[in-house]
């Protein structure tokens, strides 16, 4: 912002608005000796503002300048008009509802991490092959058979327990992280039975599909669960803004982009199967949400 001038009260307050009639944003300042200065905001309007400035001094009662204080009178209404019909279609993260990490931990997700944490420990993080026997969708021995005996003699939990399994500590923070991050939001602005309903339905299809593609049980992790979430908050927050839920581009843009790395085999072993099919349900769960929840408007 650039100071051009000096003028009295009046003068002043007429010049201020034959500029802003002009597209020249301004600001007028008292000064202790009772004149006025006149500030420009747009450095790149300053030298247009000075000539105009020259102008208005040398005829003050000029018809151009006498009635610019109506047509600024009416831009400004404008202006003002714009701004608030742009506070109401705008939809952001502030705006629309508060910062979830104020929320605190939600009673499931905290349940989710402790589970997590525990597994970790017992089974030191993924090592000790007795606990994780206990864990996988199916024992090794039976690895390649794609009949899932266990789970068919009765041991139904097999269906849902490789989520808790984690190998090593990068693998347990980046998936607790996340889980904290979206398990939080969900509860918060939606409800604990709906998050329970996600994680359950994704972590269920996310396990189902990485041992039926590959036909190996020795693999973990909470990576299916969490792509499942990202994927219905991302739809669903898209589509459903009164949903509460919001999924910034940039975090978009890194699991897809990391879902594509781990597909190149650069990163080891990975369960590229179970993150995809956790995605693509936790996308048809939102997408799904967002139709019901318009039927019911």
């Amino acid at each position: 912002m650039r100071h051009i001038g000096h003028l009295p009260g009046g003068q002043a307050r007429i010049f201020s608005d034959f500029l802003f009639s002009r597209g020249i944003r301004n600001e007028v300042e008292r000064e202790s000796d009772g004149t006025f200065s006149i500030w420009v905001r747009d450095e790149d309007q300053v030298v247009s503002a000075q000539d105009l400035l020259t102008r208005f001094s040398t005829e003050p009662r000029g018809t151009e300048f006498q009635d610019a204080s109506e047509v600024a009178e009416k831009a400004r209404a404008a202006e003002k008009a714009e701004l608030e019909a742009y506070k109401k279609r705008i939809h952001t993260r502030k705006s629309v509802f508060p910062n979830f990490g104020s929320y605190g931990v939600g009673p499931l997700t905290y349940a989710l991490i402790i589970v997590c944490v525990i597994v970790a420990i017992y089974s030191k993080l993924g090592t000790d092959r007795e606990v994780l026997r206990h864990l996988f969708i199916t024992e090794p021995t039976f690895g390649d058979s794609r009949s899932l005996p266990e789970v068919w003699s009765g041991q139904v939990w097999r269906l849902f327990t490789p989520m808790f399994i984690h190998f090593g500590p990068i693998h347990l923070i980046f998936n607790l992280m996340w889980l904290y991050q979206l398990g939080c939001m969900i509860e918060a602005r939606r409800s604990t039975w709906n998050f329970l309903a996600v994680v359950v339905i994704t972590g269920l299809a996310s396990n189902l599909a990485q041992y039926f593609v590959t036909g190996k049980s020795s693999f973990g992790g909470m990576s299916g669960v969490v792509y499942g979430l990202a994927g219905y908050v991302w739809i669903r927050g898209k589509f459903d803004r009164g949903s509460g839920l919001f999924l910034d581009p940039q975090s978009v843009i890194i699991l897809l982009v990391w879902l594509v790395i781990c597909y190149t085999g650069i990163m080891g072993p990975v369960a590229n199967t179970a993150h995809l099919v956790g995605l693509i349900s936790g996308m048809l769960l939102g997408g799904g949400a967002v139709i019901f929840a318009r039927s019911q408007t």
